[in-house]
């Protein structure tokens, strides 16, 4: 019971954080968009840019989505009198993104697909693509026979992914994004990579060294996709309609499709920075959204840690079941996994649109406090026990014991524990960009899917992270000086 007060010194601590990070980071708390229905006059449209010509990041210029997609989505909405909102993702989100309504309508170059459909509805078809195989020219592969025994990629969770599956003995190697796959062509682990038409139209611009070989047109072509049941798609469907009648879909598919064409080609060279020219400050962006990140998630991982903590010295026993499972969940599953989980299950059971940034500093500060509770428990179980004693015979209070006494000896012995953490934190921080938080990485596979190729701009993003990484273990060491100076 004498505990008690310094729990609730604690929780007001936590909450009093939370409102600090509020008012330095306002873009952390504010919800990600909404749902139409959440925000009105708002709809939000789910994509993965990776995929020019359909969309791409405008890195080098404004730093927007812009694309066939884009432009068709904003032609409609404007028609419908909605106000766009794009969110970024992996295209292997899209759906669960739908499902758990964090998006209204996903365009992303998705085929409606009967299986597909067994998931979402779709609206008319706005494009009818042809699969292609890209190889290397010596080999210059044009049937899906001539792939068997082969390794074909292709990109999780595509239709390509079905339209090879019966091709013999071969070897399928399914990635998340395009440019994974040229990569992956380029090194030679792969034979082949099956991909849409336009898609391939604008690799080849770029790499003269490949061979395009177009397989004969299947059924299947691009659509919009909706949540079951969703009454746009009606509406939608006679815009589309309109749009096709009236020649404005021909119009848009020809300009996207021309300045695919007008595509330099991309640098012989092992290693060529010169392709970094126009994309530096688009990545040095992605500074400031790892360090809003890594600084929430750190202060609030530290704080609801020493809550942890408290509950595991209480002498009450729920208090420390609670905080021990608490412990060996977070640190028992994957933070991936418990970054996927906060983010699509939130809306999903409550309604609430959680925003990316505020899902991931959620994620990582819990994750965070799991691994920090034990540490400031082993640094407050190293302050001799008898000061604790003599502050109890002078009558000092249990929790200004704590704050005054043993919670400072203890920081300046799990310090270094504790920067460890926060360059931990740095680093993991990279796993956001799976939900489109535009973090550094994020950046650097934008710049990859826009120039096919990927050592620069990763060898950049790293060069980042490492500096960061520097300039936070030096100031760690200038603190950890000042602190010792007492001693």
């Amino acid at each position: 019971m004498r505990n008690r007060p310094l729990f609730i010194h604690a929780a007001r601590i936590l909450l009093c954080s939370i409102w600090i990070a509020a008012l330095l980071f306002p873009g952390l708390l504010a919800a990600g968009s909404g749902s139409a229905h959440a925000a009105g006059k708002t709809i939000v449209m789910g994509t993965s840019p990776d995929y020019p010509p359909y969309e791409n990041v405008d890195a080098k210029n404004s730093g927007e989505i812009v694309g066939l997609d884009i432009d068709i989505a904003k032609a409609i909405a404007q028609k419908l009198g909605y106000t766009l909102e794009i969110k970024s993702m992996d295209f292997n989100g899209l759906i669960a993104a739908l499902q758990t309504k964090r998006v209204d309508f996903v365009m992303s170059g998705m085929s409606a697909t009967e299986e597909r459909k067994q998931s979402v509805d779709f609206s008319d078809v706005y494009y009818l693509a042809r699969n292609t195989i890209i190889s290397a020219k010596s080999d210059g592969y044009t049937t899906l026979e001539q792939l068997e025994g082969k390794r074909i990629g292709v990109q999780l969770g595509s239709t390509q992914e079905a339209a090879v599956k019966d091709v013999q003995d071969a070897t399928l190697v399914k990635l998340n994004k395009i440019t994974d796959l040229i990569q992956e062509l380029k090194s030679g682990r792969i034979d082949a990579a099956i991909v849409e038409d336009a898609v391939a139209a604008d690799v080849a611009q770029s790499n003269p060294d490949f061979a395009v070989n177009y397989l004969p047109p299947g059924s299947d072509g691009y659509a919009i996709a909706f949540p079951k049941g969703s009454d746009l798609t009606d509406k939608f469907n006679r815009e589309l309609e309109d749009m096709k009648q009236s020649g404005e879909l021909d119009k848009l598919t020809d300009k996207w499709f021309a300045a695919s064409s007008d595509k330099k080609k991309s640098s012989d060279k092992f290693l060529d920075f010169g392709i970094l020219k126009g994309y530096v400050p688009y990545m040095l962006k992605g500074i400031y959204v790892t360090l809003l990140f890594t600084i929430v998630s750190a202060l609030f991982g530290f704080v609801w840690g020493f809550i942890l903590t408290l509950f595991k010295l209480s002498r009450i026993w729920p208090l420390r079941w609670f905080a021990t499972a608490y412990t060996s969940v977070f640190r028992g599953t994957p933070l991936l996994l418990q970054l996927f989980l906060i983010y699509f299950a939130t809306p999903q059971l409550t309604g609430y649109d959680i925003s990316t940034l505020m899902a991931a500093g959620l994620a990582f500060g819990l994750n965070s406090a799991a691994y920090l509770s034990e540490t400031i428990r082993g640094g407050i179980m190293s302050v001799d026990k008898g000061q604790r004693e003599a502050a109890m015979a002078l009558g000092i209070p249990s929790s200004l014991t704590m704050v005054r006494i043993i919670l400072p000896q203890a920081v300046k012995s799990i310090l270094p524990a504790l920067v460890n953490e926060c360059v931990a934190l740095i680093k993991e921080s990279s796993l956001v960009s799976v939900i489109g938080v535009q973090d550094i990485l994020r950046r650097a596979s934008v710049i990859q899917a826009t120039e096919y190729r990927a050592f620069e701009a990763l060898l950049f993003a790293g060069a980042i992270y490492y500096v960061l990484v520097l300039i936070m273990t030096s100031l760690a060491k200038m603190l950890e000086r000042r602190l010792r100076r007492g001693d």
